[in-house]
């Protein structure tokens, strides 16, 4: 427990994080060494060495060198396990091979690649990425927060008993934000062998992931019906209209009288109402003034969902937003374009 004012256990807080920082450059790349290693006493340390303490002063005090004896065992056995936690983790190097993207709420998935060059293998090695604090501004995301911290709190951390050669890990890291995301500092620690003292580093890669808006369903049907998922690639695609005729339906109470086929009624038939449809073609366009929402981040958000609904489907469509021109809005089709899509939303300013 502190006994520090909150107001200068911060800036303390801060100033630390920098001295950290400044000694472990952004790179995609490091090997632990002297430079950005440290090591200090455990949980179970602080206890030992209150330990050597109480043996170093009882043996002082009653002139016995059984206890003295005990107290410098004690010393050597602290100064060995002071080395060989060092050299434990020192060398170590890690690479950072990729950074999924993700919606805005779920986590990014970061690939480490471990090589380790000792020829005895390094044991009980534990990564995590630091929760990086302050992202959350409303009570949505601070509850949004709180439930990633809870369901993935079993695994945003992997513990690695034991390295020889290279070793791939995947790390989550949560996301809340729509936009560029700066990967928190890794943080890697042992206490390997005896668990006295603690050696850890800090790595502070410099690529980015990107987070998209987190998809909201809008009424689709309300722009475009769909005939069948057969006929999509081949312009089977349409829209309420004036032009082809669709389909008859029974006549039902407060439609046009102007669409009801009064031929069929003139045969006593019943009332049918006609109903017409353009068709789209062969492709859609994802237009960001043709979302419904009012704010532009639901927009933005709305746009996600068609992407990938459109993207499912295997319709070939092109996305516009705000600043786009004709010919700065592609077209494609399937997963890895929607994916595309995705990506330019996560961009959008």
């Amino acid at each position: 427990m502190s006994f520090l004012p909150k107001a200068l256990t911060i800036p303390a807080t801060l100033a630390l994080s920098r001295w950290f920082a400044s000694r472990a450059p952004k790179s995609d790349s490091a090997t632990l060494n002297l430079r950005n290693v440290y090591i200090f006493f455990s949980r179970e340390g602080m206890l030992y060495a209150v330990l050597l303490i109480i043996t170093f002063i009882a043996g002082i005090n009653y002139g016995n060198n059984l206890v003295l004896g005990l107290c410098f065992y004690l010393v050597s056995v602290w100064l060995i396990s002071f080395h060989v936690t060092f050299a434990h983790i020192s060398g170590l190097q890690v690479r950072l091979l990729e950074v999924t993207m993700a919606e805005a709420g779920a986590p990014v998935w970061v690939t480490l690649q471990l090589r380790s060059e000792s020829r005895q293998p390094r044991r009980q090695l534990l990564f995590s990425f630091e929760q990086t604090s302050g992202t959350a501004n409303s009570e949505k995301d601070k509850k949004a927060h709180k439930k990633i911290k809870h369901s993935a709190n079993n695994q945003q951390s992997i513990l690695v008993t034991r390295l020889q050669g290279e070793q791939i890990i995947r790390l989550p890291v949560p996301t809340h934000n729509r936009g560029q995301f700066e990967l928190p500092r890794l943080k890697i620690k042992t206490v390997y062998p005896l668990g006295i003292m603690r050696a850890w580093s800090y790595v502070y890669f410099a690529r980015t992931a990107w987070v998209y808006p987190k998809p909201e369903v809008f009424d689709w049907q309300a722009q475009y019906a769909v005939a069948s998922q057969e006929d999509l690639p081949t312009g089977g695609q349409y829209r309420q209209g004036q032009d082809d005729f669709e389909r008859l339906d029974n006549y039902v109470e407060g439609e046009s009288l102007a669409r009801v086929s009064w031929g069929h009624v003139a045969r006593g038939q019943g009332m049918l109402t006609k109903h017409f449809a353009d068709p789209v073609g062969h492709e859609q366009t994802l237009d960001y003034a043709d979302m419904p929402a009012a704010h532009h981040e639901q927009k933005l958000a709305q746009l996600a969902y068609g992407a990938m609904k459109l993207g499912e489907l295997g319709v070939t469509f092109h996305m516009r937003l705000p600043n786009d021109t004709h010919l700065a809005a592609p077209m494609g089709e399937g997963d890895s374009f929607a994916q595309a899509c995705l990506l330019r939303l996560a961009k959008a300013q």
